[in-house]
């Protein structure tokens, strides 16, 4: 029992000194890789270097606690950051205390609501983010947070909250350009991308092995931290010529949660509410990813709770709000990591450098940390997938496009609610006017289909509407007309048969249509008859009146239905309909 909400109690049961080997070299494995990913993250949330690496320590011990997947790495990530500075700098200035307060309150808001989401098993809200949505929000955030880091490559002042603000703020400000700080970001820039793309093939060429290989170039953040230190050290350009990170306070983070009136809570209840919502939904895509690779699985709603208690963790250790990230956790599953101990390692590796290695990092330019920031964030950007789902679903690619639109013109939040909301009301249209096929009997089977695609067995005085959607309130009245634009084209028909086979439920608006039907067709002396309806619906329909005023009556399949209603149909002959679609 209790090792459902605390997974650690299986597996560490079967851990051994094998996994604890594998567990700790993909620990400092992703320990190097996280350090300058962290002070990145927290640079983008307009926060202070250090609440990076604190919100890469005691959420990832937490994680391992109730954690269910076996190598998913969780800390800051680039989407969340952006949503954390664009929640937060709407009641503070970036770099304020209050600010740093503000993301604090954020990260245990989330963690509260990630928790009690879970214990709700409410991890089906999250379904209401649609791919396409998702998708093209990150698409645009990839595209906002890369355009915010310029000014740091080019050592100039730089604002705003979406695309449009923060390239007119980089022409207005481009005649300050620091020439140090541009050779700076540009080789730190360099460096990354040719580790990305090029330092894999160059080892394997050299004759290394494919995971060294892979693990090696994805080093590249530290290679770029080191090098560029060394140069603004090397160099005498900190402080006057390029911006530095500066000193970061040594020592762990202290417990505790700040005090924040009821007012802020108010405040930052729909942004902890978004940020929430999208950090589930990529840690949820991560996990079941990786699981899969291994045919293990995962717990969405016990991950809700892990997550949950990964930010209540960091909030209450000086962090901001954390998630899954796809980057550090591919690094982690690639390494070899077995069981989650490999994050609790990671976090111990994390807290040795805040205790020891931050005074190395006094000359860290800024510039770095945004080449870092970009190069990450490029790799989000998908224009590709928007002309692939516009040619599969136009409903989704216009969704995905107002939120690719709204995110860049309008901010994150507007742009993600927004795709939310288009996404609700293309489904509502789409649900609104479903397809409603009339049937008939494909000759020599028990098998009904389309008249429009198949030559198949009709009648004169039966006809047979098979409806394709459940019915609810915003298409109740379309089954209304639909059924009465037949009895007017027809009055021949004597029965009418509803094929229930694709209706899954029947709300209080779809059973006042359907009495209506049923007493129209008898007023016009048409008997209706249900086939095919399934047995939760069935359920719904005795506990009404509706079966005993039925003019008809309820079969169990269609082909039942139609011998029984045309008895005379194994004399009749093909006749080839009128209309054939492909």
């Amino acid at each position: 029992m209790y090792s459902k909400y605390f997974p650690i109690l299986e597996w560490s049961k079967s851990y051994t000194y094998k996994d604890f080997a594998d567990d700790s070299l993909a620990a400092i494995i992703v320990t190097i890789m996280l350090i300058p990913q962290s002070l990145a993250y927290a640079m983008l949330a307009g926060l202070p270097p250090e609440m990076g690496l604190y919100a890469s320590i005691i959420p990832l011990i937490l994680y391992a606690i109730f954690g269910t997947s076996k190598t998913l790495a969780v800390g800051p990530v680039a989407v969340i950051a952006l949503m954390t500075s664009a929640s937060c700098s709407q009641f503070a200035n970036p770099g304020s205390t209050d600010y740093a307060i503000l993301a604090i309150i954020l990260a245990v808001m989330s963690g509260m609501m990630l928790i009690i989401m879970g214990l709700l098993k409410l991890g089906f809200i999250a379904n209401f983010l649609s791919h396409p949505v998702i998708s093209g929000f990150i698409t645009a955030s990839g595209l906002i947070i890369a355009a915010s880091q310029l000014n740091h490559i080019f050592g100039i002042e730089g604002r705003g909250s979406n695309l449009f603000d923060i390239l007119l703020n980089l022409a207005q400000n481009f005649t300050d350009l620091n020439f140090h700080t541009l050779v700076i970001g540009t080789v730190a820039l360099i460096i990354l991308f040719w580790c990305k793309k090029k330092l894999k093939k160059f080892m394997l060429d050299k004759g290394s092995s494919p995971l060294v290989s892979d693990i090696v170039s994805r080093t590249g953040p530290v290679i770029a931290v080191v090098l560029t230190t060394l140069a603004v050290w090397l160099f005498g350009l900190g402080i006057n010529e390029v911006a530095i990170v500066g000193r970061i306070p040594d020592g762990l983070p202290s417990l505790g949660i700040p005090y924040f009136s009821f007012s802020i809570w108010v405040e930052l209840l729909a942004p902890a509410l978004l940020i929430s919502l999208v950090g589930y939904v990529e840690t949820v895509s991560v996990a079941q990813t990786l699981a899969s690779k291994r045919r293990q699985r995962i717990d969405p709603n016990q991950e809700l709770i892990a997550l949950g208690f990964s930010n209540l963790g960091s909030g209450t250790s000086g962090g901001f709000p954390v998630t899954g990230g796809f980057a550090r956790s591919v690094v982690n599953f690639d390494a070899g990591a077995k069981t989650p101990a490999a994050g609790a390692f990671t976090a111990i590796g994390i807290a040795f450098a805040t205790l020891f290695l931050t005074p190395f990092l006094f000359y860290l330019p800024k510039a770095t940390l945004a080449a870092t920031i970009i190069v990450a964030v490029l790799s989000l950007v998908d224009f590709k997938s928007v002309l692939r789902i516009f040619s599969y679903s136009k409903s989704d690619g216009v969704a995905m496009l107002c939120t690719i639109l709204s995110t860049l013109l309008m901010g994150v939040e507007i742009g993600i609610i927004s795709g939310v909301v288009i996404s609700l009301l293309m489904y509502l249209y789409r649900t609104s006017r479903p397809h409603i096929a009339r049937v008939g009997q494909v000759p020599g089977t028990q098998h009904f289909r389309n008249v429009n695609r198949h030559l198949v067995i009709t009648s004169e005085k039966v006809i047979s509407l098979r409806i394709d959607e459940s019915l609810y309130f915003p298409n109740a009245r379309f089954l209304e007309d639909s059924v009465y634009a037949y009895i007017g084209r027809e009055p021949e028909i004597k029965d009418m048969i509803l094929v229930f086979s694709a209706i899954n439920y029947l709300d209080a608006s779809a059973l006042e249509s359907l009495e209506a039907i049923n007493r129209r067709l008898a007023d016009a002396e048409v008997n209706l008859h249900f086939s095919e309806v399934k047995g939760p619906v069935m359920d719904q329909l005795q506990r009404t009146h509706l079966l005993a005023e039925l003019s008809g009556q309820v079969f169990l399949s269609q082909y039942d239905a139609f011998k029984t209603l045309e008895p005379e149909l194994s004399k009749k002959s093909l006749t080839p309909n009128k209309s054939q679609a492909s």
